[in-house]
């Protein structure tokens, strides 16, 4: 599933395209995705967006009367190619431009979303949001105060959009690991000392993600088609039976509230 650097990788890779560029015609060639892509959206005909954002793991594509909401989903893509160029199987949603350019949005499994939210109205899933992870609205302060009351494992709870946006399951192992926190830990259990290492975790581990253009895992690629490069340096996820690179104590896997969680008994606890 593309995380958080793979949207903001995705955002950087669209606005040189779609920013300040007129759409001439909005083409919607599978009505269904998560949710049916929203009729909406072709009333940005004939217009120039205002500026394309990302919010958690949505990417909102701002015009004057309201907002294109963008989801990739789980197999989810998007890429700007020829609008001459011939369709690819899976290209569900279709954005052409005046200067003779596309965007489509590919999307295999079909869970991913594009919606419609109307000038001066809010769509109910992007409410309730918790902080950026790369502000310095998520600081060690907050974390702690949010955790609280939390008495699931400390991965599960940096996994929840209401905590913090935007840690999926490949950062949340990779930044427990540096933080030197076991996934499994209880969340209001983890000292405030420790919560401060994992804030930072979080911030360098999504940061260097997004410098390095995401990760390679399974179906995440660029707008330009390239492949991210940062899992070639994932510590533990996906290592489960390989050495740790700092003490060469083995990699477990653990599933964690029904996600495969990746650790090293002996630099975590």
């Amino acid at each position: 599933m593309p995380e958080l650097p793979e949207v903001e990788t995705t955002k950087k890779g669209l606005e040189p395209f779609i920013l300040n560029s007129k759409v001439k015609a909005v083409n919607i060639h599978f009505k269904t995705l998560r949710w049916p892509i929203a009729q909406e959206t072709k009333s940005i005909e004939g217009l120039k967006s205002i500026e394309l954002e990302r919010r958690a793991k949505y990417l909102l594509w701002h015009f004057k009367h309201g907002t294109v909401v963008m989801h990739l989903g789980m197999s989810g893509a998007m890429r700007i190619v020829s609008a001459k160029e011939p369709l690819q199987k899976h290209d569900h949603f279709e954005v052409i431009f005046a200067n003779g350019k596309a965007l489509r949005f590919n999307d295999p499994r079909r869970f991913g979303a594009v919606l419609w939210q109307a000038k001066d109205e809010s769509l109910e899933l992007l409410d309730n949001l918790g902080p950026e992870p790369l502000t310095d609205e998520f600081n060690t302060d907050y974390l702690q105060q949010s955790l609280s009351k939390r008495k699931s494992a400390i991965k599960n709870a940096i996994m929840t959009n209401q905590v913090v946006v935007g840690v999926g399951n490949i950062y949340a192992s990779e930044a427990l690991f540096i933080a030197g926190i076991k996934p499994m830990a209880v969340a209001n259990k983890v000292s405030k000392p420790r919560l401060a290492k994992l804030v930072d975790a979080i911030k360098q581990v999504l940061a260097k993600a997004i410098k390095e253009g995401g990760t390679t895992l399974k179906d995440f690629t660029q707008t330009d088609g390239n492949p991210g490069y940062f899992a070639q340096q994932l510590n533990v996820y996906g290592r489960d039976g390989e050495e740790c690179f700092q003490c060469d104590s083995t990699i477990k896997r653990k599933v964690i509230g029904q996600r495969a969680s990746y650790y090293c008994g002996n630099c975590q606890r």
